[in-house]
């Protein structure tokens, strides 16, 4: 298992890249004036079959990509793709799943241009998000690192007394080897990490923290932990009263303050400087007035006790998480982060989120379904070797929105503009 020194050469390793990808930031930012305005991408207020048939022809032009399932040129008719995915099958809930882009993002996996697919059935969402890349993307893209990874499992085991929990928990910290011969044994792609105690009375809680490859893990890590804890029951010294395979404290699918100041899935910080010309011109709003509502609603987000300090991010990362098959429920901890903006020293405004708790995957769970696997495949996520690389892009994706609505706040549009998408005619 990783010991302290090990994750700090780690951090230093990310670190160095980090300053190579801001060299690369700042060469692509000082040709901000040479992008664009219009990237031909065709938007519209309203669907309508020639706009959805000009929108997948640009695609197509741009990505080679021609999503014949989401289009419904072909159906789902192997019930087989659907094993381990659902029970007691019905249908299909048809999602409306719209695109935004070009994203621009500068990370150490996600290089370029992405469209990312958004499935909502939230008008305005797509448009803000949708403005809030185009505005990133005059100003020279988004840098986003994936900065640490591990997903967690947390058994709990009751004993007699406390005497009983030393005496199991020395015997367990002498295991660490077969621990992670069982992991391996267990599976091909997790490798155990880190195990930490936590002591409540009789209670004594394991964290055993997993580096789970491309897939989001929590499968994996239940599997592996699970075996685990039977060598345990069966060799340890000191029998626990008895145990549960988790004891609440990992922070699956909720929000905790734990997971927050630590790592639960892929930390992603990422970061954009937006120039005054460009937040004046497609924000219609100013560097001035967006610093002021962010540190007026950063009070009130204080005051509301929330875990973290953001506007919307769940918005964003859970259309994007049904559009490619993740687990929609990691919203409640994917969507814990922290955004901040502030004027520069030359009046322009830098902005930046940071989601400690992104539990996303590329292989596994519901990616490979048909439209779930085009839209990944129109990233460049699918398969082995993508998941740092969608992480990347999920930081993108919720700083531009991030940008956008407080854009909107700042300004007074917010509620014209959920007039104007998101009723009925």
């Amino acid at each position: 298992m990783a010991t302290s020194r090990e994750k700090a050469s780690k951090a230093l390793h990310i670190l160095n890249a980090v300053h190579d990808i801001e060299q690369l930031a700042d060469q692509i930012r000082r040709k901000g004036d040479q992008v664009p305005e219009h990237d031909g991408f065709p938007t519209e207020e309203m669907a309508s079959v020639e706009g959805q048939r000009k929108r997948l022809e640009h695609l197509r032009t741009q990505t080679g990509k021609t999503l014949p399932y989401l289009t419904g040129d072909e159906t789902l008719n192997d019930y087989r793709r659907l094993e381990g995915n659902i029970e007691n099958f019905i249908g299909m809930s048809m999602v409306p799943t719209g695109v935004m882009g070009p994203l621009l993002v500068i990370g150490s996996a996600a290089k370029g241009d992405f469209y990312v697919p958004l499935a909502t059935s939230e008008g305005a969402l797509v448009a803000s998000y949708h403005r809030g890349a185009k505005a990133t993307r005059l100003s020279g893209g988004i840098t986003s690192v994936c900065l640490l990874e591990g997903v967690q499992r947390s058994p709990v085991f009751r004993f007699a007394n406390l005497g009983d929990v030393a005496n199991f928990l020395m015997w367990i910290y002498q295991q660490h080897a077969t621990f992670e011969a069982i992991t391996s044994q267990s599976s091909r792609y997790a490798k155990l990490e880190d195990l930490r105690s936590n002591i409540e009375g009789n209670h004594l809680i394991l964290t055993f923290e997993y580096h789970t490859g491309d897939a989001a893990g929590q499968n994996m890590v239940t599997i592996c932990t699970d075996a685990i804890c039977r060598y345990i029951i069966e060799n340890s010294p000191v029998k626990p009263e008895s145990w549960f395979i988790e004891g609440n404290y990992s922070g699956d699918k909720k929000a905790t303050s734990l997971s927050f100041t630590t790592v639960r899935g892929k930390k992603v910080t990422a970061e954009a400087v937006l120039p005054r010309a460009v937040v004046e011109r497609v924000l219609k709003t100013t560097p001035e007035a967006m610093n002021e509502y962010w540190e007026t609603s950063t009070m009130g987000v204080i005051q509301s006790g929330a875990i973290g300090a953001q506007g919307h991010v769940a918005n964003g990362l859970a259309a994007l998480f049904l559009a490619t098959g993740q687990d929609v429920a990691c919203i409640s901890e994917a969507a814990v982060g922290i955004t901040r903006m502030q004027l520069t020293g030359s009046g322009d405004l830098y902005a930046s989120v940071t989601l400690p708790n992104l539990i996303v995957g590329t292989v596994g769970g519901g990616t490979g379904l048909p439209t779930q696997r085009e839209c990944l495949e129109l990233m460049g996520c699918s398969g082995e070797g993508s998941s740092r690389k969608l992480a990347e892009i999920c930081g993108a994706l919720s700083l531009a929105g991030e940008i956008s609505i407080a854009a909107a706040l700042s300004a007074g549009h917010f509620a014209g503009a959920h007039q104007k998408f998101g009723r009925k005619k």
